[in-house]
């Protein structure tokens, strides 16, 4: 099934540099605490994708990973942020910004390239991963491993969070790499130079950092292969990984009990910011001069467990709540004397102060909940107490959710290059179609041909789609008004979506809210009255929805009991939907 998908942001590096130190001039603006220190981090984040892009596109140039002065250069700059990030962290006086403005001025003087192509760090975007995790792990790692430390990033988002592992070690820059080759296979391809420098000191020890392991585990066990290759003992490496689970089920046996034995400690979420060990403020008390303190402990609501707010007996209203709970964010119920709020994770760095714009847009055209604040990827906004989840379509929700697709794709256009292409879209289907209902299914999308695809391309025009019109999705609010949740992020989500033309997310409220074909017209004119809107289109993303849902739904199937159910649904909105013939 094909449903994940990397997105990429192309910029030029002086657009960087200028949002850089006017971040740094404006953060004594900033309120102490958990707003301060969150725009500390979006600086650090910003920072390590351009350290990433300058030294991938190094990478693909020379053909492996080497030691240059541009990357040196881009790394001091990540450096001097995270050792203000370690200050704020642990409460002590930050270090003077002028290290940071310094380097970046070293960075400038540098050969740059035009723009630099920055991939999208997932765990900061979507998994709730903090940097702050690795300066706390590696402060853990024993004595033994800490005498003369290399620490090694793995690209992308391995490049800020090896740093911050330097600055708790008190060691060098690190060194990144990029693994390369099939996903459950990678490889190293590594300068002798740079090979050099990695063995210079035969007392070294290792400390090998990213996000994962996912279902291989071949990015780190492929780094850990390379130093056992060269000499090192494999009791000299250590990991930093993101999460406390052993390798998934595609990792070798050689990986595999490296892993079991290796050194490798981990900080979660809860340990970070809801234990209340260290001096940063718990979670419960970020919001505490907006919203006031809390009356009730925090209520965890991740990994589906909101269902039971509004079916607190777990009846049949929770079935119909279908829930994955591997992909959800990060969420909680506040209550306090002031009311009741829920913080969800909505991204770090720019992800979030994105998503918290849309967010008071939305608001303010009364299709959403009341956002309150942001604080370090955190967003509160009010919980509708008395609101409960959409379980069958209705004739108003037509009227109302034409209004919505019509507003969103008026307010928030997008970049030509943000999502993905027609034939991707077609590849995605075909894929996914004959996985679930065989090949001779899937060829009734071969009427899609690469010209039909090109015309409908020349006349897209992308915006930050919805992604996300699932009849739970919408609140009724005792007065008889329709409310939409989880409204601000899924065109940036860890998919293949990304943004799309309008007429995706026509597409989505059809299958959704399963509208006859004259309820379906009516959406579509009350769309046009906004923007223009290509049936043709429309047509095309019908099967391409279905099927991305069809592959959304399988890989939750063991997450949750609704997952093999919703499959089911979707299979169904194929047979019925598409026609037989051909593509429509």
């Amino acid at each position: 099934m094909l449903v994940y998908g990397d997105q990429e942001v192309c910029e030029a590096p002086f657009r960087r540099f200028e949002r850089l130190r006017t971040g740094i001039s404006e953060i004594g603006r900033a309120s102490p605490g958990p707003e301060r220190h969150g725009t500390l981090v979006t600086l650090f984040i910003e920072a390590a994708e351009l350290a990433q892009g300058l030294a991938d596109q190094e990478f693909h140039a020379a053909g492996m990973d080497d030691r240059t002065p541009l990357q040196d250069a881009a790394m001091a700059v990540v450096m001097a942020l995270a050792a203000q990030v370690a200050a704020s962290w642990k409460a002590t006086e930050p270090q003077n910004p002028t290290a940071v403005l310094d380097a970046l001025d070293r960075l400038s003087t540098l050969p740059l390239p035009e723009t630099v192509r920055m991939r999208r760090a997932e765990g900061y975007a979507f998994y709730s991963l903090y940097p702050e995790a690795y300066l706390e792990a590696a402060a853990r790692l024993p004595p033994r491993l800490t005498r003369a430390p290399v620490v090694i990033g793995l690209r992308s988002i391995g490049t800020g969070l090896a740093s911050l592992a330097s600055v708790a070690l008190n060691a060098p820059p690190p060194v990144t790499v990029r693994p390369v080759g099939h996903p459950f296979r990678r490889e190293l391809r590594v300068s002798e130079r740079l090979r050099a420098a990695l063995l210079a000191d035969p007392d070294s020890t290792y400390v090998i950092v990213d996000e994962g392991p996912g279902l291989s585990g071949s990015s780190f066990g492929t780094v850990a292969d390379w130093l056992e290759v060269q000499g090192v003992a494999a009791d000299r490496i250590a990991f930093l990984p993101g999460h406390g689970g052993q390798l998934g089920p595609q990792s070798s046996d050689r990986h595999q009990r490296r892993w079991i034995d290796a050194v490798r400690p981990v900080i979660g979420f809860d340990e970070l910011f809801r234990s209340g060990k260290g001096t940063f403020p718990v979670l419960e008390d970020w919001f505490a001069d907006s919203l006031g303190r809390p009356v009730a402990p925090l209520e965890d609501l991740s990994g589906g467990g909101w269902r039971r707010l509004y079916d607190p007996a777990g009846g049949s209203l929770t079935d119909g709540l279908p829930a994955n709970p591997q992909q959800e964010r990060r969420k909680f119920l506040l209550r306090t004397a002031k009311g009741s709020w829920l913080l969800k994770f909505a991204g770090l760095g720019r992800t979030g102060k994105m998503a918290f714009k849309r967010a008071r847009t939305l608001h303010a055209a009364g299709f959403t909940a009341e956002p309150l604040a942001l604080r370090h990827g955190i967003l509160a906004e009010r919980w509708l107490e008395d609101a409960s989840p959409l379980t069958e379509g209705t004739t108003e929700a037509v009227d109302r959710l034409g209004a919505y697709l019509a507003f969103r794709a008026t307010r928030f256009p997008a970049s030509p290059d943000s999502g993905a292409t027609l034939p991707d879209l077609l590849t995605m289907a075909r894929q996914n179609i004959a996985e679930a209902l065989g090949d001779t299914t899937a060829k009734t999308l071969d009427g899609w041909t690469p010209d039909r695809l090109a015309e409908l391309e020349a006349g897209l025009h992308r915006v930050v789609t919805d992604n996300r019109l699932h009849r739970w999705e919408w609140l009724r609010l005792p007065d008889g008004r329709l409310m939409k949740t989880d409204a601000l992020d899924h065109a940036a989500a860890h998919d293949l979506i990304g943004c799309q033309d309008v007429a995706w997310d026509v597409a989505g409220g059809i299958v959704e809210f399963d509208l006859s074909q004259a309820q379906a017209e009516t959406l579509c004119q009350r769309v046009e009255e906004a923007v223009p809107l290509d049936r043709r289109l429309v047509a095309f993303y019908l099967p391409c929805y279905i099927a991305f849902q069809i592959g959304y739904w399988t890989f939750a199937i063991g997450g949750d009991r609704s997952a093999a159910g919703e499959r089911r649904r979707y299979e169904e909105q194929w047979r019925r939907r598409h026609p037989s013939k051909g593509a429509g």
